[in-house]
């Protein structure tokens, strides 16, 4: 029963952070040892992160259909290829490659030396401050429809980036579209859409290892864990594309800050284990 309730509060956690600038991955690796539950594993990680992406894919069910449908057209009819739905499709899979190929080869790395908490906490304000200046010295004039190749690799490379935990896979995909000029909500949007073949194809291809392996979870807590990200984040998707269309990222700033000093501080201390 307790790993029930464990999964249930990391379910909720991850659908609360995935979409938020602030790591989610880096949430599910302090707040567990914070609670002296221990590091839930990479793959637990990976998998529950599917629920949230299934959130993604029932709130923009349409605009994925659309680019699908004419991304697809595009391969056999020229009329298709420079609509803005076709472009798009390229433009994802392209922004893909980077986290794709990066994840496969570091695979080891990231499961294991990638979860120390001393790096997790440093990137948590690194990237942190990266996001605050990013937000403050971008433009504001570019939308999605201006979008080129350049842009979607310079992304697509951020993206990659968030294979650290403490990074953050929409926190590093935001700070490069706001220093590209993207407006926030527009590259927000883009990131939604970018994140889900690495995350879906990164959950799947951790599928083999929840009943065994590094992670401490079954097929029952992985499960309830994964229906919570669901419904918890596809609340957290409709309220973070309100909140970037009026309001600036400084919030998520100060957060990151404060949680990766407050986590250092707990290592320093001895009460926290990297």
């Amino acid at each position: 029963m307790a790993d029930f309730l464990q999964a249930l509060v990391l379910g909720t956690l991850q659908g609360l952070t995935e979409f938020l600038p602030i790591s989610s991955s880096a949430h599910l690796r302090i707040f567990p040892d914070l609670f002296g539950w221990g590091d839930p594993g990479a793959a637990f990680t990976a998998v529950i992160q599917i629920g949230t992406e299934l959130a993604v894919l029932v709130y923009f069910r349409k605009d994925i259909w659309n680019i699908a449908r004419t991304w697809t057209l595009s391969l056999f009819k020229a009329e298709y290829r420079g609509h803005l739905d076709a472009r798009m499709g390229w433009f994802v899979i392209i922004g893909s490659l980077p986290i794709v190929i990066l994840g496969v080869f570091l695979k080891d790395t990231v499961e294991s030396h990638f979860r120390n908490l001393w790096l997790i906490a440093t990137m948590l304000i690194v990237m942190g401050i990266v996001l605050g200046i990013a937000d403050r010295v971008g433009g504001n004039e570019k939308k999605v429809k201006q979008m080129g190749v350049r842009d979607a690799v310079f992304m697509g490379v951020a993206q990659a980036a968030a294979l650290v935990p403490g990074v953050s896979r929409s926190g590093a995909t935001l700070s490069m579209g706001r220093f590209l000029g993207y407006e926030r909500e527009a590259v927000t949007r883009y990131s939604f859409l970018l994140a889900i073949p690495a995350v879906v194809g990164a959950g799947i291809f951790e599928l083999k290892d929840i009943p065994d392996g590094d992670n401490m979870y079954g097929w029952g807590p992985t499960l309830v864990a994964t229906v919570v990200s669901f419904v918890v984040g596809y609340a957290a998707i409709a309220w973070l594309l309100k909140y970037v269309s009026h309001h600036t990222l400084t919030p998520f700033v100060v957060y990151r800050v404060l949680l990766g000093g407050g986590v250092i501080a707990l290592l320093a201390a001895g009460v926290l284990s990297a």
